[in-house]
C-alpha cells in the first residue's frame, strides 16, 4: 500500500499565504491539527475551547463516532454516483430524514453543497414557481439590510451589508427591508411594536414595487451579524400573513438556525410559522461533509414535477446529494432525531443562559433562543466585538465578534462543566475589554 506523508511543519515554506488566500496566514494564525468533543488543538500545541461549534456546524463535536463509522462504511461501498444518470439510497434517506424533521406542509428536498447554494436554489425555484403559475414577471425579491446569506453572487446580492459592495453591482431585481432590530436600533422603535411596523414596511414595499413583480421574500428568523437579534413574537406570523396576500413566496435561511439550533428542529417550528422554502446546512452533518439542502412546500415542490414526496431531486451540480456528504447528513439527522437531542439542547440552554446573563451583567444585552447567544455591547462602539473576540482566543476560547456584539453557539454535546468553562474565560475577557460590571 502507498502513503503519503505531510512534510514536518517546520519544512514548510515561511510565507504560507503565497499559497493559500482562504485566510490571510501570519506567523500569529492558528494552524489546527485535531479536534476531540468541543477542544481543538494547534500546530504549536495548544488547545481552544469551540464555543462557536466551528461556525454552527460541528455540533455534536468533533469525533462524533456515529457520523464517522457511516462516512467510513459509505467511503469503502460508493464514494460517489454518476448524479446525471441517478442517485444513491443513503441521499433518498436524508431527504426523507429532512422531511419528517420539518414543519408540516414540508414535503420535498433537494440536496446541495452548502448554504450559498441552497440559497442560490431558493432563489431559482421562486422565480420557477411565478413562471410555472403564468406569472413570469414575478423576479424580484425582498431580503433584509444587515442580513446575510452567502458568498455566491445570488446569495450575496440579497445580503444588505455596504461591505459586499467591493464586488460590485449585485443581481438585479433584489430589494432591501428593515428587519425590528434595525428599526429598534436605528430609529428607536420599541420592540413592542417593531414587528408589527416591520411587517408593514414589508406590505408597503410589496406595494411600491409592484406585487406583480415581486417573488419572494428571503429572510433568516434570527439574524447572525446583528448578534443573533431575535425578532419579537409576533413578527414572522405578520410576515407570512403579508406573503399570503400578495402571492409572494415566504424563504427562510436556516442555514444558522436550523437542525436543533433553536431548541426545535428548524425556527419555523420555533416561531411557530411555514415558510414556502426553507434553507438549511451547517450542522446538517455535523461538519463531517458539506452539505445543505433546499426544503419545499407541496405547492413549491410540484413546479419541480409530478412525483413530489420527500425525494430528492434531480442534481444542479456534480457534488449535489454526494453519497459520503449524504451518508453524514443521514447519520447526523438520525442521531438527533433518535438520542433525544431536542431535550439535550433544552437542558444544556436553561443551565447556559442565566449563567451567560450573569456574566455579562450591565455590559451588554444577551440574545438568547436555544443554544444561540448574541451578546449587543453596552456604548456602541464598533470595534468591541472584535476585541473580546481577540481577548477570548488569547485565553483559548473561541467564539465569533464583530461590531459590538460577539455570538456563541456551543455544540450539543457540551457538559456543563465545558460552558461553565467558557462563561468564565469570557467573564474574564469582558473584564479586560469592557471594564468590571458582574
Amino acid at each position: 500500500m502507498t502513503t503519503v506523508d505531510l512534510a514536518p511543519l517546520s519544512v514548510w515554506p515561511q510565507d504560507l499565504s503565497a499559497y493559500c488566500f482562504e485566510v490571510p496566514h501570519t506567523d500569529e494564525s492558528l494552524l489546527f491539527t485535531s479536534g476531540k468533543g468541543i477542544r481543538l488543538a494547534d500546530a504549536a500545541g495548544r488547545t481552544f475551547l469551540d464555543a462557536l461549534s466551528g461556525v454552527f456546524v460541528t455540533c455534536f463535536g468533533y469525533d462524533c463516532e456515529p457520523i464517522a463509522e457511516a462516512v467510513t462504511a459509505q467511503l469503502r461501498t460508493l464514494p460517489f454516483n454518476p448524479p446525471l444518470h441517478g442517485t444513491n439510497h443513503a441521499a433518498l434517506e436524508l431527504a426523507r430524514g429532512l422531511v419528517d424533521l420539518a414543519p408540516d406542509g414540508i414535503t420535498a428536498a433537494k440536496l446541495v453543497n452548502g448554504g450559498s447554494e441552497s440559497v442560490e436554489a431558493a432563489l431559482r425555484l421562486a422565480r420557477l414557481y411565478h413562471r410555472a403559475h403564468g406569472n413570469p414577471d414575478r423576479v424580484k425579491v425582498l431580503s433584509y439590510y444587515h442580513g446575510y446569506h452567502g458568498a455566491t453572487f445570488g446569495s450575496l446580492s440579497l445580503t444588505g451589508r455596504p461591505d459586499v459592495s467591493r464586488f460590485g453591482p449585485g443581481l438585479p431585481g433584489i430589494v432591501h427591508v428593515w428587519p425590528p432590530d434595525c428599526l429598534e436600533s436605528f430609529w428607536d422603535v420599541p420592540q413592542e411594536s417593531s414587528g408589527a411596523l416591520a411587517a408593514a414596511m414589508i406590505e408597503r414595499t410589496i406595494e411600491a414595487e409592484g406585487p406583480e413583480s415581486v417573488a419572494a421574500i428571503v429572510m433568516e428568523p434570527v439574524i447572525h451579524l446583528r448578534g443573533m437579534a431575535v425578532p419579537p413574537a409576533d413578527y414572522l406570523a405578520r410576515v407570512r400573513e403579508v406573503c399570503d396576500r400578495h402571492g409572494v413566496l415566504l424563504v427562510f435561511d436556516e442555514i444558522v438556525t436550523g437542525f436543533g439550533r433553536t431548541g426545535q428542529p428548524f425556527a419555523a417550528q420555533t416561531f411557530g410559522v411555514t415558510p414556502d422554502i426553507l434553507c438549511v446546512g451547517k450542522g446538517i452533518s455535523g461538519g463531517f461533509a458539506p452539505l445543505a439542502a433546499v426544503l419545499m412546500a407541496e405547492h413549491v415542490a410540484a413546479v419541480l414535477g409530478e412525483s413530489g414526496g420527500p425525494v430528492s431531486f434531480a442534481p444542479s451540480h456534480t457534488y449535489a446529494a454526494n453519497p459520503i456528504a449524504a451518508a453524514a447528513g443521514l447519520a447526523a439527522v438520525t442521531l438527533f432525531r433518535e438520542d433525544g437531542y431536542t431535550g439535550r439542547v433544552g437542558t444544556l440552554a436553561a443551565h447556559v443562559e442565566p449563567r451567560l446573563r450573569a456574566v455579562v451583567g450591565g455590559r451588554g444585552t444577551v440574545r438568547a433562543l436555544g443554544l444561540l447567544y448574541g451578546v449587543k455591547l453596552a456604548g456602541g462602539d464598533t470595534g468591541a466585538g472584535e476585541r473580546l473576540a481577540a481577548a477570548c482566543l488569547r485565553r483559548g476560547l473561541i467564539l465569533r465578534g464583530q461590531d459590538d456584539w460577539v455570538v456563541l453557539a456551543p455544540a450539543f454535546v457540551t457538559t456543563p462543566g465545558e460552558a461553565d468553562q467558557i462563561l468564565e474565560i469570557l467573564g474574564d475577557a469582558l473584564d479586560e475589554v469592557c471594564g468590571g460590571g458582574r
